[in-house]
């Protein structure tokens, strides 16, 4: 009786106000950066008993491993939820549900660009307290627009499916924290390296070239809805990916360099 008695507030709590649908973009940052700091503290746990180099690496190389565990979880997540909403999920499907794709969400889709955004906060305030060790201004760009955008469709509803669309690039994320560790521990010559170089190559062509190119198309075939937006969700859905494109088509060029150079020396 005694549990049962705490048990009944505690199930009200958490569905009339945690999961209420105006307390869920809220409750979804919250979680986001809880996850974020849990991570962080569980990889330090983890490296330092697991691997024999990270005890000797300095200071701030043991504070970007494990700020890269959690950039590596968050792409995982959001990466698998993107892939839901966007190819397997009904609803941003054309022919399943009445009225205009730009508009529509669901408590799930909100709680996953929550989580994203509390992951933005927590990444973002690390580069900037350790600026510029973690990251240079084009981070911060990038996250400071990722942030405008993904915060803007979590809270208005407007524009998601696009959102998931550039969330869907942090598949790359592993890929390139990978490269980072295996140079780190003094792996960049080995076979390992290679082939997370041809990996990453694929996966961001893939990601963050062809699927912007059937971003773009999509808001094309479907400008009567996307202009219904209200103004300042327009100069998101068409700036943040713009912009975003260039940077991508910036650093593939750099991936395309590394690349040549590694399988020049295995010649």
């Amino acid at each position: 009786m005694g549990i049962k008695s705490y048990q009944n507030p505690a199930e009200l709590l958490v569905k009339e106000y945690l999961l209420a649908d105006s307390f869920i973009p809220y409750t979804s940052i919250i979680c986001g950066i809880c996850a974020c700091k849990m991570v962080y503290d569980l990889t330090q746990l983890f490296s330092s008993v697991y691997f024999k180099s990270y005890p000797s690496l300095p200071k701030i190389q043991r504070t970007e491993w494990s700020n890269r565990s959690i950039s590596t979880f968050h792409a995982m997540f959001i990466t698998a939820m993107s892939l839901y909403f966007v190819f397997w999920s009904n609803l941003y499907s054309d022919n399943q549900y009445a009225g205009m794709v730009t508009f529509r969400s669901s408590a799930l889709s909100t709680f996953s660009l929550g989580a994203s955004v509390g992951y933005f906060l927590a990444d973002l305030g690390m580069i900037i307290w350790f600026y510029p060790f973690l990251g240079g201004m084009e981070y911060v760009l990038h996250h400071l627009l990722s942030l405008a955008a993904v915060a803007y469709s979590m809270l208005t509803g407007e524009g998601q499916l696009y959102t998931f669309m550039v969330l869907i690039s942090e598949t790359t994320t592993p890929g390139i924290n990978l490269r980072w560790y295996l140079d780190t521990v003094g792996m960049k010559r080995s076979k390992a390296y290679l082939v997370n170089g041809v990996v990453i190559f694929v996966a961001w062509l893939v990601a963050r070239v062809l699927l912007f190119m059937y971003l773009f198309y999509h808001i094309y075939l479907h400008y009567d809805q996307v202009k219904q937006m209200h103004s300042y969700g327009l100069l998101l859905i068409f700036v943040v990916p713009s912009v975003l494109s260039v940077m991508n088509l910036f650093w593939f060029g750099k991936i395309i360099r590394g690349l040549r150079k590694t399988l020049a020396k295995r010649q």
